[in-house]
């Protein structure tokens, strides 16, 4: 039921009836396609939120949904032209690296209708042009990220377990707007709740292979941090299994991440399902808006944080949830979305 009304909220506010190319789309027969990104279903992240959105609309709207995973980014035009080629009503595209791809696939069907997560289509020069059958779905990673990162510098002012260094860190996978906008935030978050916080960041250039995640944590770990944030999707994991064998604390990404074990705090929410649950409900009343964008913040619970461990001081939820009233009320003003 709280699904339910956030969405119904969500879609109040962000969709609005249309008589452009993304309107008439209408009736329990709409068929929808979703392109994950190369971190697959099994990313426990992004991808998984994201198709997660996919069966929750099969399921709450009747609609016909398939999914096809990428395994590279060369998959990204021919799994998008295979749901367009099949006459499918919406194609979601799930990623910033797809915007050339959906570009490119949307502009050679004009009659198609697509979404994409985390980005606008993006000609070859890497120039956005709005499409009229593609609508632009965005998150402010870096209001979730600012509230992860409150609680990672608190945890080291504080003492909490071994964060006694007063270093804390982020590892994010391939450094693209989104991921540079969670660890920007992050390290803002920090910086406000502990001015003399020293931030480590890393990138391991990849989404998928988690020792190289894995590697980057354990030498950030070496260097006093003791509060890991994984920004990588599937190969963040392993910066997680990182903090989990050397006694560090883990804040997860996107999903809720807690369930891999206390040593979780808590993890950085980005709902992706409910943007693609909004976006498929508004195509299937013929609401939905191309060659906008679309924005989810805190505002909207487009973004947030997940459940607490056990571990989690009562002072730090306290905080935390402090600076989300605040940022839901558009009090937290000039959060960074770029990392310095």
């Amino acid at each position: 039921m709280k699904r339910l009304l956030v969405l119904a909220f969500i879609f109040s506010i962000l969709f609005t009836t249309s008589c452009d190319a993304l309107s008439g789309l209408t009736g329990s027969s709409l068929k929808i396609g979703l392109v994950t990104d190369v971190g697959g279903l099994n990313d426990k992240s992004f991808n998984a939120l994201a198709n997660t959105g996919r069966l929750d609309a099969a399921k709450d709207f009747g609609v016909q949904t398939s999914v096809i995973e990428s395994k590279k980014q060369e998959d990204y035009v021919p799994n998008l032209t295979t749901f367009a080629q099949q006459n499918y009503d919406l194609v979601i595209g799930v990623g910033f690296l797809m915007t050339n791809s959906v570009w490119k696939v949307a502009k050679q069907f004009p009659n198609v209708k697509f979404a994409i997560i985390d980005g606008a289509p993006a000609d070859d020069a890497g120039k956005t042009e709005n499409l009229p059958n593609v609508a632009n779905l965005f998150f402010k990673e870096q209001e979730a990220g600012y509230l992860v990162g409150v609680i990672a510098a608190t945890m080291a002012k504080d003492k909490v377990g071994k964060a006694t260094h007063n270093t804390v860190c982020s590892m994010g996978g391939i450094p693209i707007p989104p991921v540079d906008h969670y660890i920007a935030g992050y390290e803002a978050g920090a910086k406000a709740a502990d001015p003399s916080i020293k931030t480590l960041h890393g990138y391991s250039q990849d989404f998928v292979a988690q020792d190289k995640c894995k590697e980057i944590a354990l030498n950030q770990i070496a260097k006093g941090s003791k509060v890991v944030f994984q920004v990588a999707g599937q190969c963040g994991l392993g910066a997680l299994d990182a903090a989990k064998g050397k006694g560090a604390q883990g804040i997860g990404v996107d999903a809720d991440q807690g369930y891999l074990g206390s040593h979780v705090m808590t993890s950085a929410l980005k709902k992706v399902d409910v943007a693609v649950l909004s976006a498929i409900k508004a195509a299937s009343a013929g609401k939905l808006k191309g060659g906008k964008n679309v924005v989810f913040d805190a505002k909207v619970n487009g973004v947030g944080y997940g459940k607490w461990s056990a571990k989690t001081p009562a002072s730090i939820k306290a905080a935390v949830a402090a600076q989300f009233k605040l940022l839901k009320a558009g009090k937290i003003k000039g959060i960074p979305a770029a990392v310095k």
